[in-house]
């Protein structure tokens, strides 16, 4: 073997020495794309804090989505290059683990309409909206709430201004939409139990016919 296959060799064994030692946990830098800054942040925007909400609905989505939290929690970057420093991004992050159905629960919400009704909050930012709320009425009074002090909202699909029409039109059927989805995950989840039972009688009634088949057709055979 040649000085410079076994130096290529040599290569690839650190390479995969590398891979085998990493410590399972540590995910990669998120990848955040370079993003046009919207016309509609101005600066009276950017003079506020730019807010990220983190929230995964379980324990189990925060062990086991760790994709979901690392796109969340690297909405901060995006944040900076819509023109916002470091040092002026706030990530709230108390609701992981956390239920979006209610917001009483929920003191990082709760701390999010705190900071908005107090004028500190130029922009909120989730990775989706449904990430902020899963109920109509709490949804529809952060929405006002961002509308009365000129607070932008991130998701995304794009930025939203509370008091422009269209923009608000999209903020409400987005806020329904995902309390449909929730609503519709609790139907589901309660018919999982008759949906298994229907299958496996069905499957039982498929193995039950087939016998059936190939008894007549044995019998048929028999006599001819």
């Amino acid at each position: 073997m040649s000085v410079t296959e076994l130096d290529h060799a040599e290569l690839n064994h650190q390479a995969i020495s590398a891979k085998k030692t990493a410590p399972p946990d540590v995910l990669p830098t998120p990848q955040i794309p370079m993003l046009r800054s919207s016309p509609k942040i101005r600066d009276r925007h950017r003079d506020r804090l730019a807010v990220v909400y983190v929230r995964q609905s379980s324990p189990h989505q925060v062990l086991e989505n760790r994709e979901s939290r690392e796109r969340q929690y690297g909405l901060a970057m995006l944040a900076q290059q819509f023109g916002w420093s470091a040092d002026r991004v706030l990530v709230i992050d108390e609701d992981q683990g956390l239920s979006g159905k209610q917001a009483e629960n929920r003191g990082g919400f709760q701390r999010l309409l705190n900071e908005v009704a107090m004028d500190h909050v130029g922009m909120v930012l989730g990775l989706e909206l449904s990430r902020l709320a899963r109920s109509c009425k709490d949804w529809h009074h952060l929405v006002e709430v961002c509308a009365v002090f000129d607070t932008l909202l991130y998701d995304q699909d794009g930025v939203y201004n509370a008091n422009d029409g269209n923009d608000r039109l999209l903020l409400g059927m987005k806020g329904a939409m995902s309390e449909y989805e929730l609503i519709a995950l609790q139907v589901l989840l309660a018919l999982r139990p008759t949906a298994i039972d229907l299958s496996l009688q069905a499957a039982t009634d498929i193995r039950r016919e087939r016998e059936r088949l190939r008894r007549h057709w044995r019998q048929r055979l028999e006599r001819s």
